[in-house]
């Protein structure tokens, strides 16, 4: 149990307070108990505060009036919360063995205390680095390759030659390496395309439980360093994603389109094949990328949601708007408002 001190010296944060004070856990301000650091990360909710029981709370130096208990003060309260995650983080530690009900092929090379739990299978050529921990019922495929101290976590499946940078972590049931979806339409039907290339994952990425970044035709697919994605995200063949890009759960990337680093795909969201996305791009919620983003900013698609009669009078009249624009156009030209304009031009 670290004391308040200990954790304002971890954190490299100012200590306002009894630097002796216990804690026990982490707690969201509205439930937190006298044992309990918790935070304020925009100012307003400060006023939360004011019921709080919380022992301890992360705040920015000029908040600290509207609080009178021990306090960590940091200019990004956010950010030193989730540094003191990993404080108190409860995850189980890795065994440091190999489970006697593991299947590891002879070839394998394997890095300094690797764990590798029950049910996993790791194929012939496999490399894992030092500190790799292989979840239950993972499979690992010819000739992959894992990082330093990845993670790979129960269900997950790593095909061949698939490549995994350091300190990553792929969730359970996540699929890397997967055939892309590639075929030729012919006379006698669909005709399949071998994907003959692979993923390649930079390090520190993290890819979400029942995520699936397929391998490439021809060339890889590519998870650039930093990168996360979230929960049910497909990445099709040949995408690229920069660094430290972020992709909620439900986004789907058409094959060979190149997402630029530190953009933001919301929810959902869906890029068609062969696009260009700028560095700096956040695609909201929903939204629908038929072309490609040349410019940093923030772009939005799709409709909002309303009152079923509201939306149901808009959804009707979507489907008016092609009579409508000719209408308008007569009018303009009847009425020689057309000219004028052409005019002002």
């Amino acid at each position: 149990m670290p004391t308040l001190g200990e954790l304002a010296t971890h954190l490299e944060l100012e200590l306002h307070g009894d630097p002796d004070t216990p804690l026990d856990g982490l707690a969201a301000i509205d439930v937190a108990k006298p044992e309990h650091l918790s935070f304020v990360s925009e100012k307003k909710h400060l006023h939360r505060l004011e019921k709080t029981e919380a022992g301890a709370v992360i705040l920015h130096p000029d908040w600290l009036e509207a609080w009178s208990g021990s306090a960590l003060l940091s200019p990004t309260p956010y950010v030193s919360y989730a540094h003191a995650t990993r404080v108190f983080d409860n995850h189980p530690a890795p065994s440091g063995d190999i489970h006697t009900a593991a299947t590891v092929a002879e070839s394998v090379l394997l890095g300094d205390a690797v764990t590798i739990d029950a049910g996993a299978c790791v194929e012939a050529d496999a490399v894992l680095g030092d500190r790799v921990w292989i979840g239950a019922g993972v499979y690992i495929g010819h000739g992959a390759t894992i990082g330093n101290d990845t993670v790979i976590k129960p269900g997950a499946v790593i095909c061949h030659a698939v490549k995994i940078g350091q300190r990553c972590t792929i969730h359970p049931n996540a699929t890397i390496g997967a055939d892309g979806f590639g075929y030729a339409p012919s006379d006698a039907g669909w005709v399949k395309i071998e994907q003959l290339a692979t993923v390649v994952i930079g390090d520190d990425v993290e890819i979400g439980a029942n995520s699936t970044v397929d391998r490439g035709a021809l060339e890889d697919t590519v998870v650039d360093d930093g990168a996360i994605i979230d929960n049910l995200v497909q990445i099709a063949h040949g995408v690229r994603v920069g660094r430290q890009t972020a992709i909620a759960s439900q986004a789907g990337i058409s094959g060979s389109t190149q997402i630029g680093d530190r953009c933001v795909i919301a929810g959902q969201a869906g890029m068609a094949g062969h696009l260009v996305i700028a560095d700096d791009v956040h695609i909201g919620g929903q939204g629908r990328v038929a072309s490609s983003v040349t410019e940093a900013g923030h772009y939005s698609s799709g409709t909002p949601v309303q009152p079923l009669r509201a939306w149901l009078r808009s959804a009707s009249r979507f489907t008016q708007l092609d009579q409508m624009a000719k209408r308008i156009a007569e009018l303009e030209k009847a009425t020689g408002l057309d000219q004028q304009e052409d005019g002002k031009a």
